[in-house]
């Protein structure tokens, strides 16, 4: 099959978006490399950015699936799953959507929209993908077909996609009924993954309207995607075939819609054969109309482009790529041709020459093109594949096609040829299995192309159309060809959301590619369109977007040189506008030499010369010559002008029109306005450009220069410089002066070349001493003209010295002094003339003399005299002094003195570079040249490391074995180190860590001895690469290895002084690196700290590993690897909110996906390094305490809890995210909610502060709320004293008055006080440890809850059954026969269908045909309104009709006419209107208040059928976790099993008012039923055993209806104490309590069954009835918890016994604010859901009655709102919402129990108070069933008035949005209920009251009008004979 699903597949899942930015170095690393490498990658990122960029784009939620464009409306059709979208075309803004599903489907049935199907499948929740998306712009409409309802289609608007343009089928039945057959339905495949392609086909000349061409993969019975263990039920094979061409003239017959009838006896289809779809596995791809638009007298083919792969266990088999023709009828003349006649195919080939190997067999994607059809493929991996596949770009010629196809058909028709062409007799419609020559017969032209009935078809051409690749890359998915200029640009996608632009030339070779970044991640899909509009732009889709693509940017080409160069197609330079823009950017582009091409080149740009290209700053020019050249158009007669600059613009002549090469003329810029000659320099150059209409279309540059500076920027080579200028420059000899004019010179000898300038020739000076005298010769060239002139030595800082002449080439520099007081120092010497300070003789090579001073700088003997190879005559003597004329030299120097050697050790091969620093060792290099020793081993000095007398560095032999000795050196005398050399043989042991990424960066330690020896230390990963930061010791070397090639062993060696590697045979393991997948959470505040965790693989060799944010990040922070796949990493601080790319730092390097960039960087010059992380930075959280109070009082010793508020955010935090600190002691976090944060603290806080900060703390963000404040206050001290004080006196009085009594009473009154303050602590604990039980055990239920099935909603027909007849009829009450049904195996059972109307109607077949025949005459007469309304009104004035007969009436009425609410809704408005009418007259707010009349009982059914999807999808929710909160809430105290009575509840009437002590057990229980094995099951050890049975089976059931459930005597229970005693737990048994004579039942205490016990449960074989239901027990002979109170026997029990009995049992009623308190929450979500209002469903029902209800009472001038209020409130929230309220069995299949129902009672007293708008009249005496809500009461009124109006300001409906409402609810609970039951039951009441009916339709005048009395006495007739023995039969 197909890779991927040609109709809208799920593409790959989607990943980050990859960030354009290089990620910055590592904090630690100081080196400038990482600098350099982000300016490289982002200067590389500019390159890869110029060729394409995207403009706009569209984010789906959900995965997209195809697109369509209309240019001519500017839109674009985006279908994903679920969703259809309309965009603008420009800038992809949402202009209209659509909702498509998930919707109940099943792919095992029918279609529900075919009205004769049945089916006995479930249908299950299922996403719609969409699979053919098509527009036909000549009926307007768009096809819209999806992968649900076995591949339904729509025909959708243009325009607006939201709204349906033709129902089909029909929704209303037309005039004549249409058949709709399941082949009309069944068009797209019904799998997501299976493919599938459509195009609209246009209509033929003088035919109908269009058609849709489908091919689609079979999905049905055989293949992989037909559901597996299940029948052979197939809806597919029959109805679905491959290929189809289908009607879609939506104006004409609705019959023929979608049908692909060809005429009677043929169909339009092409269907593989059932034997043969496993050989013929299609796959489609694209399907196309070629040529798009053909020329006069020639037609267009449809093209299909689809894969075929046999039998997937078939190894040689492969895919095949296919290229199938089609053609399409000429005209309605025509010959009409079945599809299979003219259908061809022949294989697309796409190799290599490298043989099978280079074969890319699936097609991918296909573009045509107006001769070519480009095609990728792509060479299958298999499914464990990582990397993407390789794929190739392949080109076939059309022309090649029609040749191919002709030559076929000649070859099976008239020169049979059976290796060329075969008949495809897999096919069903085929003719026969092989060609077979046509004798006599020539075939016509039409007849080669589309075959004709009588030739056999359809045909394979066997040898496959072969094509070379032009482009090979990995992972390529999609492909879009533009013909530009001379070029071939072809655009591929790839499957990691990249596009690749690449530049074809005419030879087929790629010139140019560039690569753009659309999704990172996101495959793109592999159909790609241009915008028909503007062919600048393409739309490409990935898996979740859809973009705007510019094909170019040629804007970010500044200059002629890189537009053109860059060789984009689209690019070219436009001259006149001077910038790169595509062609039709460009004014006058179609004209020649405007716009210049890519294909042109480089050379074709504009360019200029401008003459004279210098010019004399002393010489006036009357004009530039500019030469202009390249392509521009003529420039004669344009406004032109000269520009230099600063706004400084001359004029331009154009003498006449040319082109290519142009001349022009241009005024030079005035003297005045030359620019300014900088310092020391002798030119300046001037940029000028011509500019054409405003804008500079070309520049040149040209030079101003001045002879007259050079003398002044070089004064020392004045006339050397002035000849050898590049200006045409002259010396002046006698003016000393450069000129440009010859003339200017005075008639002196003047030079003409360099070499004849007088000038200095340098000779050698001896070094002279300081302040000595000397006269210093110097030779002259050409300078007779100075001869005798007065110079000046000149030596610089004002040294000069007289000069006397020898000759004309001689002088003498005459008594020259110099003084130094450095060591040397070198004079410059010049020859100036005298008195002109700034003219100097030309010295080209400078002369210099050396100056020397022997008292600096020579600290010792050896330097001193070692001065003489200097040339300086220096003698030791107390120091260095400088040596008289007649002085000898000294004798030598003293011996060596050697300070200090460095390297101590070195190997044994030598080579160590040993550093000895002394004194006087040796004069000159050659005194120690062979003079070094250690021992008897020499050390060889470097000439190039010496310096005399103070070091040597030499080089050390080899030695034979390992010693130490100390260095010698040997100077004419020798001197001895004080240390000892050693020579050692390092070894190596060890390397740890062996392994590691082939990144780079592991920090290796290299065990071993002696490693620290010796001057230089290398170690050689590979023999060639270096490990780099080498820190060394004696036993170990550390290092940090360098980046791998492979993952491969490498040796390690460790190389002393570049000699051979010590022996160790180390090897390093370089590994594959380690891999990041994913990072979570991806928000953080903005302060940063948050733990980030960080997912993938390889960890385990991560030594080090940081995280930066790009942009916005502040200091990168350090992770902590946890596992070898989890890193944990505190996220960066953040500058500002915004979303940022995260780069990580393993091991130092910065972090890559080697897949991405092996299969994404097609170039070098495109190495994008993006981050595939991102990170949302938010505002950092913000607190306050719940009052916003600053300081907070607390008394040391006290419990203190806090409740901080946490204002809304969007970051996500866990609880243990937060901390909270008081001071120093932290505050245990107990609650966490989005708006609320509970803490306490358990230990004692510092007194010693009198004030402790309260900080929040997240992450690194910190937040002092508030300050604790201990200690108490004097006030309150001295008011408890006085208080103390009165009531002591108080106490002294009453004990002199009252001795006796007042004794007894105080101590009664202790007692009390002491049980009432023990009772309030209790009740805050409980309050609070409840709240925070029941949140935690709440919000795993939530969590547990599946919404389609962990939810047990009744189906609708019975929650219809329950609600509509509850107990009004013995007939219909529901008969549950739970307990004496079997069980199943699995401990589970099943309720069988009871009720009468859900079953057949069971008459005798004899009595079946005039009964069937009377109950439709009847139910036509129900249908007749005056009828109606007639019988129900003769009925109700019947005195023996009670209200039970009403109600049952009423309720059969609404089964009968269910399938026609409409007019049931009109009938119920009419009686509504009598009782409105009766109402009025009498009390009108009485009305509706009670349910006495058959209209008011239908409209409790009429809101009952109208609400039921907003109670299941809105209000279902909220109401099953409340249920569960209160039976939780319950069972997490003591319940009393005979009483019922418990610790927890909302109704005083079932408190328990005992304080009985209750401890958790948590038992081990195991259970094999409900598809659960083993659990820990929670108890309280004051459980009966029937109660544990009962938690027990609600803990493995939870997922299970109740219906299901085993029941808890039908199990038993036993308890395993140890290995080898167990027991039968049971409530009474023969250890059983007895107390007062009464038994107590057993508990889980009273068997001593311990915490964490070990029980297991089993189904019963025999029932145990002997104790029957516990609650029914005699209390007088059994008890649970307490003894029933009993006044008679009170005396006889003990006083004590009595007073306990007694103690204030009132105390406890505080138990039921502890359980409102914990239920507030969920009771507030559900009255939140009940009385809101959802945008997307409003409640339409409610808003068509309440505005019915105001228009009968303006009608009849009722104004009084409160009258309106009570309406309403008596007609939904009284009638329905209570009644739901109060019975949850009528909504889930679950347990009420008595004591949930008696909480629920409260709930609804509640909701009827909020409606109600009567004052509360409350007081002490109130019943508590009132009082406890009380307080939330009036906020619940403002909810309810709320909802109110929002309901009064909805847009009224109008009868016709109302009754297709009500006609959609009918149809989709059609067929639930059997009418013919209800109907029979309604004649009963008919027969009955036979007489009164027939009274009352002759009085009434229409009825007699129409005979009605005559229709009922014709239905009597037909009845009355077999009624009553039939249904006694029955």
């Amino acid at each position: 099959m197909a890779r991927r699903a040609a109709g809208g597949a799920p593409l790959s899942a989607r990943a980050a978006a990859a960030s354009p930015l290089t990620p910055r170095p590592p904090f630690r690393d100081p080196r400038p490399c990482p600098l350099l490498l982000l300016l490289l990658l982002l200067l590389l990122l500019r390159v890869g950015a110029h060729a394409l960029e995207i403009q706009r784009r569209f984010p789906s939620p959900t995965p997209t699936n195809n697109f369509a464009l209309d240019g001519a409306a500017g839109t674009v059709y985006l279908a994903a799953v679920n969703r259809l979208y309309q965009l603008s075309g420009a800038n992809l803004s949402l202009e209209a959507e659509a909702a498509v599903g998930p919707v109940a489907d099943s792919p095992l049935c029918h279609a529900p929209q075919l009205p004769q199907a049945s089916c006995e499948h479930p249908r299950r929740l299922t996403d719609n993908y969409n699979k053919i998306l098509q527009l036909d712009s000549g009926q307007d409409l768009v096809v819209v077909c999806g992968s649900i309802y076995q591949g339904f289609c729509q025909l959708r608007r243009r325009g607006n996609i939201s709204a349906v343009a033709v129902h089909f089928p029909p929704a209303a039945p037309p005039a004549e009924p249409v058949t709709v057959f399941p082949s009309m339905l069944n068009v797209a495949a019904n799998h997501p993954n299976a493919s599938t392609v459509g195009l609209v086909l246009p209509p033929a000349a003088g035919a109908g309207g269009s058609r849709l061409l489908v091919g689609a993969t079979y999905t049905g019975y055989g293949s992989s995607f037909f559901p597996r263990n299940r029948s052979l039920e197939d809806h597919r094979f029959e109805n679905t075939p491959e290929i189809a061409i289908r009607s879609l003239d939506a104006r004409g017959d609705l019959a023929k819609l979608f049908t692909f009838d060809l005429n009677p006896s043929d169909d339009n289809i092409l269907k593989i054969k059932q034997g043969a779809k496993e050989q013929h596995k299609l796959g489609f791809v694209r399907a196309f109309l070629h040529p798009p638009d053909p020329s006069p007298g020639s037609q267009p083919y449809a093209y299909l482009a689809l894969n075929s792969e046999a039998r997937a266990g078939d190894k040689e088999s492969q895919a095949r790529s296919l290229l199938a023709r089609i053609c399409l009828p000429r005209g309605a003349g025509g010959d009409a041709k079945k599809l299979t006649e003219s259908y061809i195919q022949l294989g697309l080939q796409c190799a290599g020459g490298a043989g099978r190997g280079d074969l890319y067999s699936r097609l991918v994607s296909v573009f045509p093109a107006r001769d070519l059809l480009f095609a990728v493929f792509e060479r299958p991996q298999g499914a464990l594949a990582a990397r993407a596949a390789p794929a190739a770009l392949c080109a076939f010629r059309f022309a090649d096609v029609q040749a191919a196809i002709r030559a076929a058909r000649t070859a099976c028709f008239v020169e049979p040829a059976p290796d060329v062409v075969a008949v495809l007799d897999s096919v069903v419609q085929g003719t026969g299995p092989a060609c077979e020559r046509k004798l006599n017969i020539q075939l016509q032209p039409e007849q080669l192309d589309c075959g004709a009935a009588h030739l056999q078809h359809p045909l394979s051409i066997l040898q496959p159309l072969k094509a070379t690749p032009v482009f090979r890359a990995p992972g390529l998915s999609s492909v879009a060809v533009a013909s530009v200029s001379n070029y071939t640009v072809v655009f591929l996608g790839t499957v990691s959301g990249r596009l690749l632009k690449i530049n074809l030339n005419e030879s087929m070779q790629v010139v140019s590619r560039r690569v753009v970044t659309v999704a990172y991640g996101e495959p793109v899909h592999h159909i790609m369109q241009f915008d028909p509009a503007d062919s600048g732009y393409l739309y490409v889709m990935t898996s979740h977007q859809m973009v705007r693509v510019k094909v170019a940017a040629c804007a970010a080409h500044t200059t002629c040189g890189d537009c053109v160069g860059a060789a984009d197609a689209y690019c070219g330079w436009c001259a006149l506008e001077t910038r790169c823009t595509l062609q039709q950017d460009c004014a006058n582009s179609s004209q020649q030499h405007f716009w210049t091409s890519a294909s042109e080149g480089p050379s074709r740009c504009p360019t200029m010369t401008v003459l004279p290209a210098e010019i004399d700053v002393h010489r006036e020019y009357p004009g530039m010559i500019l030469q202009i050249s390249g392509s521009l158009p003529s420039l004669s007669g344009l406004e032109m002008a000269c520009d230099y600059g600063n706004n400084i613009r001359t004029e331009v002549q154009v003498p006449g029109p040319a082109f290519g090469h142009q001349i022009a003329y241009c005024k030079l810029l005035p003297k005045t306005q030359f620019p300014t000659f900088l310092p020391h320099q002798d030119h300046v150059t001037v940029e000028m450009s011509v500019r054409v209409n405003g804008r500079s279309i070309v520049r040149a540059n040209f030079t101003i220069y001045d002879c007259s500076r050079i003398g002044q920027v070089y004064p020392h080579t004045a006339c050397t410089s002035c000849l050898s200028a590049q200006w045409p420059c002259f010396w002046c000899t006698q003016q000393h002066t450069c000129v440009s004019n010859q003339s200017q010179c005075e008639a002196s000898p003047n030079p003409t070349s360099p070499q004849h300038c007088p000038r200095i020739l340098p000779s050698p000076l001896a070094p002279m001493p300081t302040g000595g005298s000397q006269t210093i010769p110097v030779r002259l060239a050409n300078a007779a003209f100075f001869q005798s002139a007065a110079l000046e030595c000149n030596f610089g800082q004002e040294e000069v010295f007289e000069v006397v002449w020898v000759n004309e080439s001689a002088i003498l520099c005459d008594q020259v002094v110099l003084h130094t007081t450095q060591k040397s120092q070198v004079f410059p010497l010049s020859l100036q003339l005298k008195g002109l300070p700034a003219r100097f003789l030309d010295s080209p090579d400078p002369m210099t003399v050396e100056v020397y001073n022997c008292a600096m700088g020579s600290p010792d003997c050896s330097q001193c005299l070692g001065r003489e190879d200097l040339g300086h005559l220096c003698v030791w003597s107390d120091g260095c002094r400088l040596r008289g004329p007649l002085q000898p030299m000294t004798g030598t120097c003293p011996a060596p003195e050697i300070w200090a050697i460095e390297p101590l050790s070195g190997p044994l091969d030598g080579g160590t570079l040993l550093t000895i620093r002394g004194r006087n060792l040796g004069q000159r290099l050659s005194d120690v040249a062979h003079g070094v020793w250690i021992g008897g081993v020499a050390c060889e000095p470097l000439a190039d490391r010496y310096t005399v007398s103070e070091e040597i560095v030499c080089v050390t032999g080899p030695a034979a074995g390992a010693f130490s000795d100390v260095v010698t050196v040997n100077a004419s005398k020798e001197g001895r180190s004080r240390e000892r050399f050693s020579y050692v043989l390092p070894l190596v042991h060890s390397l740890e860590p062996a392994m590691g990424p082939k990144a780079g960066g592991t920090r290796i330690t290299i065990h071993g001895s002696d490693l620290h020896v010796g001057s230089e230390l290398q170690v050689l990963l590979n023999n060639t690469e270096p490990c780099a930061e080498l820190v060394r010791t004696d036993a170990s070397i550390t290092c940090t290895v360098p980046r791998g090639t492979l993952p491969a062993p490498v040796p390690v060696c460790v190389r002393l002084e570049r000699r051979g590697c010590v022996r160790g045979n180390l090897s390093f393991w370089y590994m594959q690196n380690p891999v990041i997948t994913a990072i979570s959470p991806r928000r953080s505040p903005v302060s940063g700290g948050r733990t980030i965790t960080v997912a993938g693989e390889r960890f385990h060799m991560v030594q080090n590993v940081s995280m930066a944010v790009h942009r916005i990040g502040r200091q990168p922070t350090l992770c902590k690897v946890l596992n070898s796949t989890l890193i944990t990493c505190p996220s960066p601080g953040a500058l500002s909110n915004a979303s940022a790319p995260v780069d990580f730092f393993i091991n130092g390097r910065v972090y890559t996906d080697e897949v991405a960039v092996a299969e994404e960087l097609l170039d070098s010059e495109e190495a994008q390094r993006g981050s595939r992380f991102h990170l949302d930075y938010l505002p950092d959280p913000q607190f306050s305490t719940a009052k916003r109070e600053k300081w907070i009082k607390h008394h040391p010793g006290e419990p203190l809890t806090l409740v901080i508020h946490k204002e809304q955010d969007s970051l996500g935090l866990e609880s243990h995210e937060y901390r909270v600190k008081i001071g120093q002691v932290a505050c245990d976090i107990q609650i966490v909610s989005e708006r609320v944060i509970h803490c306490s603290v358990n230990e004692s806080l510092d007194t010693a502060e009198g004030q402790l900060p309260i900080t929040v703390q997240v992450g690194n963000f910190n937040q002092t709320i508030a300050t604790l404040q201990l200690g108490g206050s004097e006030t309150a001290i001295i008011v408890s004293i006085v208080i103390c004080s009165v009531l002591l006196l108080l106490s002294v009085v009453a004990l002199f008055v009252f001795c006796t009594k007042s004794r007894r009473a105080e101590r009664y009154w202790q007692k009390t006080l002491l049980q009432m303050e023990e009772m309030e602590s209790q009740i805050r604990e409980e309050i609070r440890k409840g709240f925070a039980e029941l949140q935690t055990d709440m919000t795993d239920l939530t969590k547990e809850l599946n919404r389609s099935q962990g939810i047990p909603f009744l189906e609708y027909k019975h929650f219809v059954t329950r609600t509509f007849f509850p107990k009004c009829s013995s007939l219909y009450e529901e008969r549950y026969i739970l307990p004496s049904q079997a069980l199943n195996s699995q401990g589970s059972c099943t309720v069988q269908e009871t009720h009468p109307l859900l079953g057949e109607w069971k008459i005798p077949e004899s009595c079946r045909p005039n009964m069937e025949e009377g109950i439709g005459l009847f139910s036509s007469l129900l249908n007749n309104k005056h009828f109606l309304i007639v019988f129900v009104h003769a009925l109700e004035q019947q005195k023996d009709f009670a209200v039970r007969d009403r109600c049952n009436l009423a309720s059969l009425l609404t089964i009968a006419l269910h399938g026609k609410l409409e007019y049931y809704t009109s009938i119920m408005k009419e009686l509504l209107v009598d009782l409105i009418d009766a109402s009025a007259a009498k009390n009108p707010k009485l009305m509706l208040r009670r349910t006495e009349s058959v209209v008011e009982k239908m409209l409790t059914n009429w809101m009952s059928i109208c609400m039921y999807s907003c109670l299941r999808e809105t209000v279902g929710e909220p109401f099953f976790l409340l249920l569960c909160a209160i039976k939780q809430q319950i069972n997490k105290g003591s319940i009393d099993a005979i009483t019922g009575k418990a610790r927890y509840t909302l109704s005083e009437d079932w408190l328990l008012r005992e304080n009985i002590e209750a401890r958790p057990r948590n038992l081990n229980v195991s259970f094999q039923g409900c598809g659960m094995d083993s659990l820990s099951v929670r108890a309280m050890d004051t459980d009966t055993l029937t109660q544990v049975k009962e938690k027990i089976l609600e803990a493995f059931c939870k997922n299970v209806p109740y219906s299901q459930w085993p029941r808890a005597e039908d199990v038993d229970l036993e308890w395993f104490a140890s290995s080898t005693q167990s027991y039968i737990l049971r409530d009474l048994d023969d250890t059983s309590v007895v107390e007062d004579g009464r038994k107590k039942l057993n508990t889980l205490a009273h068997y001593k069954v311990p915490e964490g016990a070990s029980l297991a449960m089993s189904l019963t074989d025999k029932k145990d009835n002997t104790l029957g239901r516990v609650k029914d027990l005699d209390t007088e002979k059994y008890f649970h918890l307490v003894l029933p109170t009993d006044e008679l026997a009170e005396p006889k029990k003990s006083h004590r016994q009595s007073h306990r009995k007694k103690v204030l049992p009132e105390i406890y009623l505080t138990r039921l604010l502890s359980t409102k308190g914990t239920l507030q929450k969920f009771l507030d979500d559900l009255f939140k859901a009940i009385l809101s209002i959802r945008e997307d469903k409003p409640p339409l029902a409610v808003k068509y009655f309440f505005d019915f209800l105001e228009e009968q009472a303006e009608r009849r001038g009722i104004s009084d709102p409160d009258t309106l209020h009570i309406w309403k409130t008596n007609s939904l929230p009284l009638r329905f919402w209570v009644n739901i309220l109060k019975n949850p069995q009528f909504v889930f299949d679950i347990d009420k129990t008595d004591h949930i129902d008696a909480c629920l009672s409260v709930i609804a007293q509640a909701f009827i108070d909020a409606c109600s708008i009567s004052d509360l009249q409350l007081g002490k005496d109130s019943p508590t069933n009132k009082l406890l809500y009380a307080k939330e009461i009036p906020e619940y009124r403002k909810i309810v008035q709320r909802y109110y109006k929002q309901i009064h300001d909805m847009t009224p409906l109008s009868e016709q949005e109302m009754n297709a409402h009500l006609a959609e609810e009918s149809r989709k609970y059609q067929n639930e209920f059997n009418t013919n039951v209800a109907m029979a039951e309604i004649y009963k009441y008919a027969k009955r009251y036979r007489s009164q009916i027939m009274t009352a339709l002759e009085a009434n005048p229409t009825a007699r009008r129409t005979q009605l009395q005559h229709k009922f006495e014709l239905v009597v007739a037909l009845m009355e004979d077999n009624i009553y023995e039939c249904y006694s039969e029955a």
